[in-house]
């Protein structure tokens, strides 16, 4: 037998493996660790234990992210720093609906873009929103639309993008130039979800959101809320302009920093042994995810079913691949969720750089359209998130058509990326 013969019987056992223990109603995370046994078992290297190990630890460095970034933002939510910005927003700018939209968008975009979980965002901000979404007029399927669209986006921006350092990850790719590329096309989206979704209503009632809105703490100030954000920029500020003379600090200690001053700034005493268990446990979905992803690629690569799929990709006609984004995108994100970046990423990225393309825009451009599948079955874990923390009591398919128009806009915008990636390369060194 052939080696492609081989890697071929070994995915398709890896596709059928995962494929029975979702229809058995297991999690996502079991599926893929079944399929990377099971492909193991089939290729004759029995159970794959030092693979299983080495692959586990494949992305701890972006856990370690995930969990000092999370804690900070909880660690502000419980201070009372995020009701009291949403409360001053609403106050200040309740008779400027165009204004409040965009500061709302703002909003939704920071908890996402620090920490690279778009649940966090839904979790952090999206309830609060949604108050002053429903004050301002909007049906619930709209608001849940409008808070989706851009908590995916948020976990697509800069500084922390989970799609776009995986896939850079397994293409040994430095994670470096992407804050513009990324920056850019999620504010965009954001404005564009935001305006659309958000523009027809009634004027804000401002004595209705204020009255469902937590009161924030006595003390609480907007140095309090802006000094740990202050800090973190601070570390990025001196590690970009003192690049050779700065200690390599990493964004981890960053954000953990970031926390012990939010913590100590709090006009009210923190439980932080309490916070940081809540954190791990709201954190812990996305954690075995990325752990059993990493197993995944390392007995996908170990087999050759990692070069198979590669290879498949690679020699496929350019405007096929332009085509399908659309689809093989989402749908990706669907099934494996943020194991659809090295898995999928990594092949079509290859292919890019091998066309000639920018791999850095082309990279950005899929990033954006990949939380789209998060509001798809089988999983849609933060589409449903998203819509019970609104309170829509409609049926999921009406948040979903909600969702057509700014995804189609995300879709396009991200395509065109990638389509135009050469050109725009001018981005990386802004």
């Amino acid at each position: 037998m052939n080696m492609f013969a081989s890697a071929g019987i070994v995915l398709a056992t890896m596709v059928a493996v995962y494929v029975l223990i979702r229809v058995i109603r297991l999690s996502t995370e079991l599926a893929m660790f079944g399929a990377a046994v099971g492909g193991a078992l089939v290729a004759g290297f029995g159970f794959p234990s030092r693979h299983i190990a080495e692959g586990a630890a494949t992305y701890l460095d972006i856990n370690l992210i995930f969990v000092t970034a999370t804690l900070f933002m909880n660690l502000l939510k419980e201070s009372g720093g995020v009701a009291f910005v949403v409360r001053s927003i609403l106050r200040r700018f309740h008779h400027n609906r165009a204004l409040l939209l965009v500061l709302l968008t703002v909003l939704l975009l920071v908890p996402g873009a620090l920490t690279g979980a778009g649940s966090v965002t839904v979790l952090v901000t999206g309830a609060l929103v949604a108050v002053v979404l429903n004050a301002m007029g909007i049906p619930k399927h709209r608001a849940a639309a409008l808070i989706f669209i851009n908590a995916g986006l948020s976990a697509a921006a800069p500084p922390v993008s989970l799609w776009a350092m995986m896939t850079a990850a397994g293409v040994n790719m430095p994670y470096v130039g992407f804050f513009w590329p990324l920056m850019l096309p999620c504010l965009a989206g954001g404005l564009f979800t935001s305006f659309y979704l958000g523009w027809k209503g009634e004027n804000a009632n401002v004595m209705k959101a204020l009255e469902e809105l937590p009161v924030p703490p006595a003390g609480m100030s907007w140095w309090r809320v802006l000094l740990p954000f202050v800090v973190f920029g601070g570390f990025v500020f001196m590690g970009r302009q003192w690049p050779f003379s700065t200690p390599i600090v990493g964004l981890p200690l960053m954000f953990a920093a970031a926390a012990v001053i939010s913590f100590l700034v709090s006009p009210v005493r923190l439980q932080v042994f309490r916070i940081a268990r809540e954190t791990v446990d709201q954190l812990l979905p996305l954690l075995a995810t990325l752990t059993c992803a990493g197993i995944l690629v390392e007995v996908m690569t170990l087999t050759g079913a990692r070069g198979l799929l590669s290879l498949a990709v690679v020699t496929l006609p350019i405007w096929v691949v332009y085509a399908s984004l659309f689809l093989v995108l989402p749908a990706s994100e669907a099934v494996l969720m943020w194991g659809a970046a090295p898995v999928i990423g990594v092949p079509l990225v290859l292919l890019f750089n091998n066309r000639g393309l920018d791999p850095i825009i082309a990279l950005a451009g899929m990033s954006i359209i990949w939380p789209l599948g998060d509001a798809l079955p089988p999983t849609a874990i933060i589409g449903r998130l998203t819509v019970d923390v609104v309170g829509h009591k409609g049926t999921y398919g009406q948040f979903l058509r909600a969702c057509l128009v700014p995804a189609l806009f995300i879709i396009v915008v991200g395509t065109l990326m990638v389509v135009y990636s050469k050109k725009l390369g001018f981005l990386t060194g802004l």
